[in-house]
């Protein structure tokens, strides 16, 4: 296999008439890392993604790949391969013509290219099916071809269009975990759109969450997890309740903020200006049903509903100005002293378990 690239978006747009799907962004893919794209539909993540692939014009920037400026080299000069989301396998042709498919458009040999695909069918783990057509496999099985096709141009960075989506449940977590241990085999740099948080969590070494054509935050799994950049990153991922308000008094590392209900919450962070605008993320899994010993680290509220999920319950509570601040309870403190919808409860966390976010430039 050849080397793998670092990916360099430079300052990249893309207009659509009066519309900019990607607004100038700028962000450097460490070369053999496994990136995820991640955001709601129309973010701005398939066109970032065909624009690396070449096959999206820029508006305005530059790709890099390595040492190379990219930007106008047509798609098959790029180093890059891409398979997309509906597999594309052409159905009149069987596997080992599918596959090879790319090296009869480069002139190479029958026999050579013949070789050469048997060999990624083999690392696919699909030798045993190389005279059937598409129409004859799975799901599963057609994804594997299509990745076969794909990686047998010796790609520098392969480039996956949501491959997941169109898989059941089951076959989603298999199939992520053998693309997590092939790109670890192979080494080359994989760059992943998906609007999945948790297939995204599972697989990336980094993660890139956009919204609205700008990145949130680009960070490691654990980063994203533990740390949310911004409201909107916390509130995706779903593993953080955000608290909106204004300062109403900091130093001494701590910020005070006032929410609309009048409630005052503490959190760590640097110094800000009185009276600014003010967003901090809760964890979830961090937030107890109990009295809070600090009132400014905990609230009142009304129980809205109930989730069981086996080994936690998801409780969703209103209060404080949200309409669904949520606690993740182990099943065991669960059961040990159950609430019910309609019931008045107080919730409680450290001051360690809230986050200061960020806010985005408008």
């Amino acid at each position: 296999m050849s080397k793998a690239a670092e990916i360099d978006i430079v300052s990249v747009s893309k207009v659509y008439g009066s519309t900019t799907a990607v607004h100038s962004i700028s962000l450097k893919i460490p070369s053999g890392s496994y990136c995820c794209f991640l955001g709601p539909s129309g973010c701005g993540k398939t066109s970032t993604l065909r624009m690396i692939a070449g096959h999206e014009s820029i508006s305005s920037g530059d790709i890099r790949l390595g040492n190379t400026v990219v930007t106008d080299f047509p798609p098959a000069k790029r180093g890059t391969a891409m398979m997309f989301q509906s597999y594309a396998l052409f159905p009149h042709l069987d596997l080992v013509d599918n596959v090879a498919f790319s090296l009869k458009m480069k002139g190479v040999e029958k026999e050579e290219r013949r070789a050469k695909a048997l060999e990624m069918l083999k690392l696919m783990q699909m030798e045993p099916y190389a005279n059937r057509r598409p129409a004859q496999l799975s799901g599963g099985q057609q994804q594997r071809v299509a990745l076969a096709r794909a990686l047998i141009t010796d790609p520098e960075a392969l480039l996956l269009d949501e491959p997941l989506s169109a898989l059941d449940p089951f076959l989603k977590i298999r199939m992520r975990a053998e693309l997590k241990k092939l790109q670890k085999s192979l080494g080359i740099t994989f760059v992943h759109v998906t609007h999945s948080q948790e297939e995204a969590m599972a697989l990336a070494d980094i993660i890139v969450i956009m919204n609205d054509g700008k990145i949130e935050q680009a960070a490691s799994p654990r980063e994203v997890f533990e740390r949310p950049a911004t409201a909107f990153v916390a509130r995706f991922m779903g593993d953080h309740n955000v608290l909106t308000g204004r300062v109403v008094e900091s130093g001494g590392g701590k910020v005070t903020l006032e929410v609309a209900e009048g409630q005052k919450f503490i959190v760590a962070g640097p110094e800000q200006q009185a009276g600014a605008p003010i967003d901090i993320g809760v964890r979830t899994d961090r937030v107890r049903i109990a009295e809070a010993t600090d009132k400014a680290l905990g609230f009142n509220g009304i129980v809205s509903n109930v989730e069981y999920r086996g080994s936690s319950v998801k409780i969703t509570v209103i209060g404080a100005g949200s309409e669904d601040f949520t606690v993740i309870a182990t099943d065991a403190d669960y059961f040990a002293k159950p609430v019910s919808v309609g019931d008045a409860v107080s919730l409680s966390w450290a001051l360690e378990d809230a986050v200061l976010l960020g806010r985005m430039a408008a």
